[in-house]
Formats: C-alpha cells, structure tokens, sequence
C-alpha cells in the first residue's frame, strides 16, 4: 500500500503536479545515502531463518521496483491508499489485468477500436473459454454490449483514432450490473487523466510511453485501490513472470521526475500542430482531443486534466504519406508515441487497424514549437509538390 508523502503541512493530494513528480516514491532521506536508491540487482536474498520480510525472490519483490510502485501509486492517486504492480511491458500489465479476473465462461467487454495487440489477446481468451464482446470508444458504445459482463476493458482516449468515452458514466452503468472497470491510461498518462478518481477499478498503462517518455525502456503497470484485486494481479505475475528488470525499473523511477515538464511542452506541441493542420485542404480527419473543433472534446476536458501528446490526421492516400514521413527532418519514423523527440507513423504499414492508407499518427515532443510546425508544414508542402 501506498503511504502519501507531504511536503511540510500539504497533503499530497493538493501539491502540484511537478512537485508530486520530483518527489514521487523517494524514501526517507539517510545519510551519505543517494537520494533515489540505484537498483538492486539480486535474483535472491539473504533469508535465514522462516520466511518473512518484504524481499525473499527476485521474481516476486524486488527493493527497486517498491520505490517505482510507490512513485505511480503517488502520481495516480495522490493522497490516497493505492495498490501498484509493475510489469515488463505494457501488454504484461494490460493481459495480467484481463487473465487474473476473467475465468471460463465469464464475459469481457473491449474497444473495437483499441490498441493493436488487443484482438491477439481475445483470441487467446476466446481460446480460455472467455466470451468476448466489443463495441467503439465514441458515444459510450460499449454500454449497449455491457450486460453480464465480468470486467469493461476503457481506452480513452483510443489509440490510434483519439476518440474519447465518458467514464464516469460507464463505470456507473457497469458497477450497478456488478462489472469491474479497467482503464487503460497510456495515451493520457497519470497528469492527463486519473481513472481511479473517475471511477475505475484498474488504471492500467504502458510506461513505455509517455509515463517515462524516453523511447529507452519497456515497462507497464496496474494500479487500484482494493487490495484484493492487486493481490490476484501480481499473483499473475508471479505465475507469468513478467517482470520488469531493475535497471529498467530505475530507469523509469529516475524519469518521472520530469513527467510534468516534457508533458506540458509535448501538449502544448500537439495543440499547437493540430491548430497548424486546421484548414489544410491535403489534411482530413484531424483528431486530436484538446481542440475545440474536436468531436470528443467536450467530454475530454469534463474529465482529463490534459489532452497528450498525440495528434492524428488522413493524408490523400498512402504515397501522399510516405512522401511526407520522408520528408521530415525533426520527426522520427517509428511506432511508439510519447517520446521527447516527436515520432509520427504511417499507420497502416501495420495492418490491423481500420484506418485509411495515409493516417498518421503524430507524436508531439518536446522540440521548440516553432521549429516542430515548421518542419511539418514544410514537409507537407514537399510531399503536396511529389518530390
């Protein structure tokens, strides 16, 4: 369990944003000690004796990732008792949530629109004996499919196509019908949006991305308050063993202190882009949550706190596209999102996702945003003129 830390006589919960960050999960100051522990590389420790104490096996508890938990637990829920459990990657936290409460013959609800990797894993539940029924973000859709169901898989905003879901309302309609609520929050990360305080049962993410924000490390975690649902999660990740290593736990420690800061730059980046792309006659189908025009608008800004750092939009076709991902200077061609160096993608190139040949998907970083806007306008202006 987290125990919220405070700063002279201000709860947790009412410090800012960055304060929270640079402080978030640091133990107890001790002399000549570092200030944040460097990780402890151990796959045993010393156990004389019955069994007792936090650290026994490295699959199991590791000092390191203790600090890390407490960190996002800090940041997701401030000033409140939560229960984290780190993982080794994004997809090891989303399915650890899925497999530990789901059993043979129960139903889970998805997004029919969602991350990639989530029609992989209904088929390995579909193969458990799991019912698995699925219906758009937009509108609350999921709600007409949510009867009897045993958990409601959220991704809000969705990942590729940013549509955003009222989740207070979902998460009423679910629990009146005895429905767990899992949110999956790596778009929004701890600063955008806060699940819990929405409602949830789960905030789940990938901190591979926007949560550590390097583009270095793979990571993920769970985060709620009953202790009986984390306990039946990281009993998952024991039998699994899908644990996160302790450089890349540290890592990622040592990164969210800066959370708030390449957030701030990376939203105001995104805002900024989309703003650029409002207008342009190559561009169709812009999304991106924080903009007034934007269809989810409305219900993003009742319930996040921050939009993100991904904007996406339609090209004419797929050549139109490529054309201008190779004309980028400052942008990287890659697949992740949340980096401090922008990134974008022709989506498509993956398959699986129903977009249109030529979506991208932008990544916003932290570059100067005079900069970032002009080497996306002048990349589109090349790719409009085929050279």
């Amino acid at each position: 369990m987290n125990e919220q830390p405070t700063t002279g006589s201000a709860p947790a919960a009412r410090l800012g944003d960055g304060t929270l960050a640079v402080r978030a999960g640091l133990p107890a100051p001790v002399k000549n000690e570092p200030t944040l522990p460097g990780p402890a590389f151990a796959a045993h420790f010393h156990l004389p004796g019955d069994v007792e104490g936090p650290y026994t096996y490295g699959r199991d508890t590791n000092p390191t990732w203790t600090l890390l938990e407490q960190a996002i637990g800090e940041l997701e829920a401030p000033g409140q008792d939560a229960h984290t459990v780190v993982f080794a990657s994004g997809m090891a936290a989303v399915s650890a949530v899925l497999l530990s409460q789901a059993r043979h013959g129960d139903t889970v609800v998805l997004p029919d629109d969602g991350y990639q990797a989530l029609p992989l894993l209904r088929e390995q539940m579909e193969a458990y004996g799991i019912h698995v029924r699925t219906a758009p973000t937009a509108d609350e859709a999921q709600l007409t499919v949510l009867d009897g169901a045993r958990l409601l898989w959220i991704e809000t905003p969705s990942n590729p196509g940013l549509d955003v879901c009222d989740v207070r309302r979902l998460v009423d309609a679910a629990h009146a019908g005895g429905t767990l609520v899992a949110v999956d929050n790596t778009l929004a990360t701890p600063l955008g949006q806060r699940p819990l305080d929405l409602g949830a049962d789960f905030s789940v993410a990938s901190g591979t991305k926007g949560l550590t924000g390097h583009g270095d490390l793979l990571l993920g975690y769970v985060v709620c308050r009953d202790a009986e649902l984390a306990a039946l999660v990281r009993r998952w990740r024991k039998i699994v063993g899908a644990i996160p290593g302790p450089m890349e736990a540290w890592l990622a420690h040592r990164s969210l202190a800066t959370i708030q800061l390449r957030a701030q730059r990376q939203w105001a980046n995104a805002l900024a882009l989309a703003e650029a792309l409002t207008g342009r006659t190559e561009v169709t189908g812009l999304r991106y949550p924080g903009l007034a025009t934007d269809p989810s608008h409305k219900t993003a800004a009742r319930q996040m706190r921050g939009f993100g750092s991904v904007v996406s939009f339609t090209l004419p076709d797929r050549a139109h596209a490529e054309r201008f991902m190779s004309a980028l200077h400052l942008v990287e061609d890659a697949t992740s999102f949340g980096s401090v160096r922008s990134t974008a993608e022709r989506r498509g190139r993956w398959g699986g996702d129903a977009v249109p040949e030529g979506f991208i998907r932008f990544s916003a970083g932290a570059e100067d945003t005079e900069d970032l806007i002009a080497d996306v306008l002048r990349a589109l202006e090349s790719a409009g003129s085929g050279s």
